[in-house]
């Protein structure tokens, strides 16, 4: 199966530091490759480096078997890349169709059209909807933003990455801020769930319970190093992730 990302040799430096160093990385069609590794590994900083947040000293990235290194951050989101971040950045003060819309306008290119909401819109309308659906918000659909609970805005952010019909999503940390158990937790695990056999996946996420009950594929990054990849019992019995792990109280494999 040939991949849908390939990332091949990618490495950042600030000064003297790597924070990246030489990268090799494929997300395959349908599947959750989840990112794991100690904080400082440089899990965010390949994410930003895919995405174009960042750019790179070295190394290559394609897509679908194009190159897209010399793509900007709105080129590569049109070509089929989206994200959500570690912290939420929906519009508080905006409903949940209002945020929905805007990116679908956003992400299809459809300019701005004077004296005419874009709620009035009705094919923007249409898709945002479905992606309000998908994601379980139809009842919050005409609340602001700021009064869905966390794990909500969190979907929210999800459906908005969604609106530019991505072929590989990048997840940074979508469990974050969520205790085991509680509401949203759960809801994003059934999200996920959902998700997953319908787009390429690069999952980076703490929660090890979490990607180790979504993940094909996980990678272990140390130091900007990816020294195993594996599938979820290989990374549980490997000795290298083991070591890598020695002592940090807050990962359990």
């Amino acid at each position: 199966m040939e991949p849908l990302l390939s990332i091949r040799g990618l490495v950042k430096r600030y000064g003297g530091l790597t924070v990246t160093d030489h990268v090799d990385l494929d997300i395959l069609p349908g599947e959750i490759h989840a990112i794991i590794g100690p904080n400082g590994a440089g899990k965010t900083t390949l994410i930003s480096q895919i995405m174009g947040e960042i750019p790179s000293d070295r190394g290559s990235i394609t897509l679908c078997g194009q190159p897209i290194d010399g793509l900007s951050m709105a080129q590569r989101v049109r070509a089929g890349i989206g994200r959500s971040y570690q912290i939420t950045s929906v519009i508080a003060q905006f409903t949940v169709l209002e945020n929905v819309v805007l990116a679908v306008q956003g992400c299809q290119g459809h300019g701005y059209r004077f004296w005419v909401p874009a709620t009035e819109t009705p094919f923007l309308v249409d898709r945002a909807d479905t992606l309000i659906n998908m994601m379980g918000l139809s009842d919050r659909r005409d609340e602001p933003a700021m009064v869905l609970s966390y794990g909500q805005q969190r979907q929210l952010e999800i459906a908005m990455a969604l609106a530019a019909e991505p072929k590989v999503l990048l997840l940074d940390e979508p469990m974050a801020g969520m205790g085991h158990g509680d509401t949203g937790s759960d809801m994003m695990l059934g999200l996920m769930g959902r998700l997953k056999g319908h787009y390429g996946i690069l999952l980076i996420e703490h929660d090890m319970d979490a990607v180790f009950s979504l993940a094909d594929r996980i990678s272990v990054l140390v130091y900007g190093k990816i020294i195993f990849s594996g599938d979820p019992d290989a990374i549980r019995h490997s000795p290298v992730v083991q070591e890598a792990y020695l002592g940090d109280e807050e990962v359990s494999l």
